[in-house]
């Protein structure tokens, strides 16, 4: 299986920046969506992102033009999706327009052309499901933005054929990104398995613990080595990501995550972060602004039970055989940024206590925090 060209549905944050990822690594891109003014504003993002990287001279001019020249945007499926090797379908995060889309897809779709959803919580499985070819369909994670984030998780459903796999791990390397592989189909995959509940368990935190979020953002960034707080990265990824990801993968699992009103709040009130001016935190203007976080605040805080539960999470990820250690730690480093591995930080806080604050809180709260076989066996 060769692939050359590469059809993105949806032209989206998520869609244009993989159209150009994959147009810089020298595939033939079409670009489709529903209306010529969505082409035309992603089209222009395109230009504006090629040209920041002749500015920083990463790119010559005549490259820059080389690449957008091998994006085409087409409004009519049908023509969209000829000759295409690959689909790469990145329309929002809604089943039931999933559904809509791959019935058109099927009806256009050459018999060689293979599927790939940049979907980050819906089942590939009920996807590919939802085609004639759910051996020759895939997850293709990708973060945002596509241009800039290293990872790009793989997710097989039940029936993709091995070769699927292949192809995705290859193209993912051909793009200069690095993928990791989600052995299983769950809710979540790896990253958003352990971003998503640690969430809703900072607001439980904020709760029981009467923290202030400043004090336990402060402890995230300097005790656990995360790139920022939790309640700033909430904000900075957007509650509406949040609360869908929630529902999505608490109406697969309930056992995942324990939803904190708090987020769904937010979102019913369009406080979404960074981009609304509001969320978590209050914003002033449209530049990105950093929370003022400091070690001193971090000193008046052990966020021990976040650490169980991001530990729990990823414990359980490994139990059940979705990935090794290695690749969650790997995962995790591209994906969310972690400064060091997580469970170096969950020696130096030591296994006995983070295995006795997960107890603690199975007693008080219940079963969601009853700590895995992994971090039992694996520190008794």
């Amino acid at each position: 299986m060769s692939i050359n060209k590469i059809t993105v549905l949806g032209s989206g944050v998520m869609g244009h920046g993989i159209a150009q990822v994959s147009a810089m690594a020298g595939y033939t891109v079409t670009l489709r969506d529903i209306e010529q003014s969505l082409l035309d504003k992603a089209m222009e993002k395109i230009k504006w992102s090629l040209n920041k990287l002749v500015e920083k001279q990463k790119l010559s001019q005549q490259d820059a033009d080389k690449i957008f020249a091998r994006i085409t945007p087409i409004v009519d499926l049908k023509s969209a999706l000829k000759g295409a090797d690959l689909l790469i379908e990145a329309v929002p995060e809604d089943m039931n327009l999933k559904k809509k889309v791959y019935a058109e897809v099927d009806n256009y779709a050459e018999g060689k052309t293979l599927y790939a959803s940049n979907t980050s919580t819906l089942p590939i499985t009920d996807m590919a499901a939802l085609t004639n070819r759910p051996e020759r369909f895939i997850g293709l994670h990708f973060f945002n933005p596509p241009q800039l984030m290293p990872l790009v998780e793989v997710i097989p459903g039940a029936k993709s054929d091995q070769s699927m796999v292949n192809m995705a791990m290859d193209y993912c390397k051909k793009v200069g990104k690095q993928p990791v592989l989600c052995k299983k189909d769950v809710p979540g995959f790896i990253v958003n398995r352990i971003f998503i509940p640690l969430v809703h368990e900072a607001a439980y935190c904020m709760d029981r613990d009467g923290a202030s979020m400043t004090q336990i953002d402060s402890a995230v960034k300097f005790k656990m080595s995360f790139p920022m707080g939790i309640f700033e990265l909430a904000d900075y990824t957007g509650l509406d990501v949040i609360h869908k990801a929630t529902v999505e993968m608490h109406t697969r699992d309930p056992k995942v995550l324990v939803p904190h009103p708090k987020i769904k709040q937010l979102f019913d009130e369009k406080n979404l972060g960074q981009k609304t001016g509001k969320g978590f935190y209050e914003y002033k203007g449209d530049k990105y602004e950093r929370v003022n976080l400091t070690e001193q605040e971090a000193a008046t805080y052990n966020p021990i039970k976040l650490l169980a539960v991001a530990a729990n999470n990823a414990a359980w990820l490994i139990t059940n055989g979705v990935c090794d250690r290695a690749e969650l730690e790997k995962a995790l480093k591209l994906g969310m940024g972690l400064k060091k591995e997580l469970f170096v930080t969950v020696q130096e806080f030591g296994p006995k206590n983070i295995v006795k604050a997960l107890q603690d809180l199975a007693s008080k709260y219940g079963q969601f925090y009853q700590p895995d076989t992994y971090l039992v066996d694996y520190y008794a």
